[in-house]
């Protein structure tokens, strides 16, 4: 008898090892992706070195944006946001790591029991009320045999490590939001100092004008040309410092603050201290956060998969119950009291209502949609350095042809005047060249701009900014 017990316990002990061979958990290996032409260009180094490598520290050398940069990483409150996601994850990875651990429950009970059913358990056994006082602890264990406590937990490390690189990806926005709202500003003050020099000389050009005309050398027509210029300006000038205004009101909410104003370098000083090196498309893969997000959300959803085809399978669980149990109070505490079990218990799912085959459908569809997502964040990723790149650029070579306009439109008007003066133009030949003037000094300062938040926004688009 004892003989056919121990081969009964060997048969179920061996089940599982059985089944194992059918089912063990998969491990997670990154899908095969197309890198090679990401970024568009034939001018990629041949070393692994990037620009995004660098920190922000290195990278910036005004000391004003440095400065601004560090505050928002301190108070901004989407960062502060991202680090209570953190929190919440690291929350998880703990509870993943438990799941190894046995659980432990206690009870303690005390019962009175009025009447007993005489067709009950007990029938008449018991005739009269009677009570019962219990004190015990279980502790349970389940046995990984399908890899199921091990794929939850690495599904809770995936989900902490994709908050992680949320928060990066947090940061690298913000240090290029913050950067490129700042020349944005020393752009828009550089474009009100030369509106303001304009309104300058175009208030003494209506002086000019009048005074001709009472001297009868000019007409009320060229009068009234000369004073709109001025108001265009004037109104133009209006336009710059409500732009400023709202501009400043924005770098605030970056930083966290209360709306003000902020002092600042001009826009002439601004230069980048790192030679801009793009780096090898691989590299996206371990520099830019929200590609790192894309993959470990990938990562979570593989796990789960796992854990939602473990539930097809049987689950070996062991419990031990011990304790003190006593129909007298006074004999509860009583050596004689004491009582233990041990079972171990195998259960195998049969029907629930397609609830497991549903969930384990499920999961694989999400686990194709994280992997469509991972695919998605690299492309746009290329996307984004190819523009980025294109876009700085095309800024540099805009800049010489722009500059050259000045230059002429400012030798054109200084020649106009001087032709007006001579008799050789009229007055609207040298208010046209002056206001063409205008727009080209604003549009080389626009072009600066453009260059420098172009660069910004490739190092950010690179994964640069969180290190």
């Amino acid at each position: 008898m004892n003989k056919l017990v121990t081969n009964k316990l060997i048969l179920v002990a061996l089940i599982p090892l059985l089944l194992s061979s059918c089912f063990t958990a998969k491990t997670y290996e990154r899908p095969e992706l197309e890198i090679e032409n990401l970024y568009r260009t034939d001018n990629l180094p041949q070393d692994s070195v990037s620009f995004a490598s660098v920190s922000y520290k290195d990278l910036f050398t005004d000391s004003h944006l440095k400065t601004y940069i560090q505050k928002g990483l301190d108070n901004n409150l989407d960062i502060r946001i991202a680090l209570q996601s953190i929190a919440a994850a690291e929350a998880y990875v703990k509870q993943g790591k438990a799941g190894y651990i046995p659980t432990i429950n206690g009870a303690a009970t005390a019962t009175r029991t009025a009447r007993t059913s005489e067709n009950g358990q007990f029938g008449n056994f018991f005739t009269q009320p009677f009570n019962q006082y219990e004190t015990s602890g279980t502790v349970s264990w389940e046995a990984d045999i399908w890899g199921k406590i091990r794929s939850t937990k690495r599904a809770s490390d995936a989900s902490y490590l994709k908050t992680v690189a949320a928060h990066k990806a947090v940061k690298t926005s913000l240090v290029a939001q913050i950067a490129i709202t700042y020349y944005q500003i020393l752009a828009l003050d550089q474009q009100i100092t030369v509106t303001e020099e304009t309104i300058e000389n175009r208030s003494k050009s209506v002086e000019t004008i009048i005074a001709l005309k009472e001297a009868g050398q000019a007409n009320q027509v060229g009068v009234d040309q000369t004073a709109a210029q001025l108001y265009s300006a004037q109104g133009q000038l209006l336009d710059l410092k409500n732009s400023l205004y709202q501009t400043e009101n924005t770098f605030s909410i970056l930083l966290g603050e209360q709306p003000q104003s902020y002092s600042r370098s001009t826009l002439n000083e601004q230069s980048l201290a790192n030679e801009m090196k793009l780096g090898v498309p691989a590299l996206l893969l371990r520099n830019r956060p929200d590609i790192m997000q894309a993959e470990y959300s990938l990562v979570n959803s593989f796990e789960m998969t796992n854990v939602a085809r473990s539930n097809f399978y049987p689950s070996i669980k062991l419990s031990a119950q011990g304790g003190l149990q006593s129909l007298e109070l006074e004999n509860w505490l009583d050596s004689s009291s004491i009582f233990a079990n041990l079972v171990g218990g195998l259960t195998q799912p049969i029907l629930n209502g397609r609830k497991i085959r549903t969930t384990y459908e499920v999961a694989k569809v999400q686990q194709e949609q994280s992997l469509l997502s991972f695919k998605k964040a690299l492309l746009t990723a290329g996307k984004e350095v190819s523009e980025a790149l294109y876009d700085y650029n095309n800024s540099v070579e805009k800049e010489v042809f722009v500059s050259k306009q000045v230059a002429a439109l400012k030798r054109a008007e200084s020649n106009s005047e001087e032709l007006l003066n001579n008799g050789y133009l009229t007055y609207l030949d040298l208010l046209t060249a002056r206001e063409n003037s205008l727009n080209a000094e604003l549009n080389l300062i626009n072009n600066k701009f453009t260059q420098l938040s172009a660069t910004v926004e490739l190092y950010r688009s690179l994964g640069g900014g969180w290190q």
